[in-house]
């Protein structure tokens, strides 16, 4: 019986490595905010609506927090369009942002906790309402149209009017594992409308809420490899 056990355990760890080893950097940043400011707080899952919720932020507003790690000049990804376009509550967005400085290693090197108003999140959206959000996200679900027919149809969506409005990013997920709408934010963009009198250079010790972010941690760099 411990032998199948065993087997088992192995077996799931080698499953799991490799989305591990990806994203170290991402998983080790939200779990050393959760420690140090959140009470430890441990979510129930990743499907849940924010990350660090409201109840569990007693001592920095008692608003919900979503924590980012993001290459330092990268865009921000927020994640599912839909689920980003329907906050209408105050809460933080907390970006670390690491750069690449040695083959097998990665420092912080910028991190930024901005507390994002309902109505300063809305305007990112630009004129863009759900039912524009739903119509792009039917073209991309659209299993009538290949994978060429719904990236082309989609890109040509995309550069109509209200969608230019928006400085939200839209990016359609369109490949034979998914077809899903998500979005992001530019380097640019957060700092510009989010974070316009922080220092968004690099800095040699970069702190949040007053405190030093932890340093230099073993990661390599991620190989994506393009589908054919």
């Amino acid at each position: 019986m411990m032998q199948v056990v065993l087997a088992m355990c192995l077996l799931l760890a080698a499953i799991e490595l490799p989305a591990l080893e990806v994203q170290s950097h991402g998983l080790l940043f939200e779990k050393w905010l959760r420690d140090t400011f959140f009470g430890g707080y441990e979510p129930n899952g990743y499907s849940q609506k924010w990350d660090i919720p409201a109840a569990a932020n007693p001592d920095h507003g008692g608003i919900p927090v979503n924590p980012k790690a993001i290459k330092y000049g990268t865009p921000i990804g927020l994640g599912d369009a839909l689920r980003q376009f329907e906050i209408e509550e105050p809460f933080f967005l907390i970006a670390g942002f690491w750069e690449q400085v040695t083959p097998e290693e990665k420092r912080w090197v910028n991190v930024q906790a901005v507390r994002v108003e309902p109505e300063v999140w809305r305007a990112l959206w630009g004129d863009l309402k759900r039912s524009d959000l739903d119509r792009l996200v039917a073209v991309i679900k659209d299993k009538s149209l290949t994978l060429a027919q719904a990236r082309e149809r989609v890109k040509k969506i995309k550069a109509e009017a209200p969608y230019t409005t928006s400085v939200i990013e839209l990016n359609p997920k369109i490949d034979s594992s998914q077809r899903r709408l998500q979005c992001s934010l530019r380097f640019s963009v957060f700092f510009d409308h989010l974070a316009p009198k922080a220092d968004r250079a690099v800095q040699e010790h970069p702190t949040i809420f007053g405190q030093s972010v932890l340093g230099r941690f073993e990661s390599a760099p991620r190989v994506i490899t393009q589908e054919k």
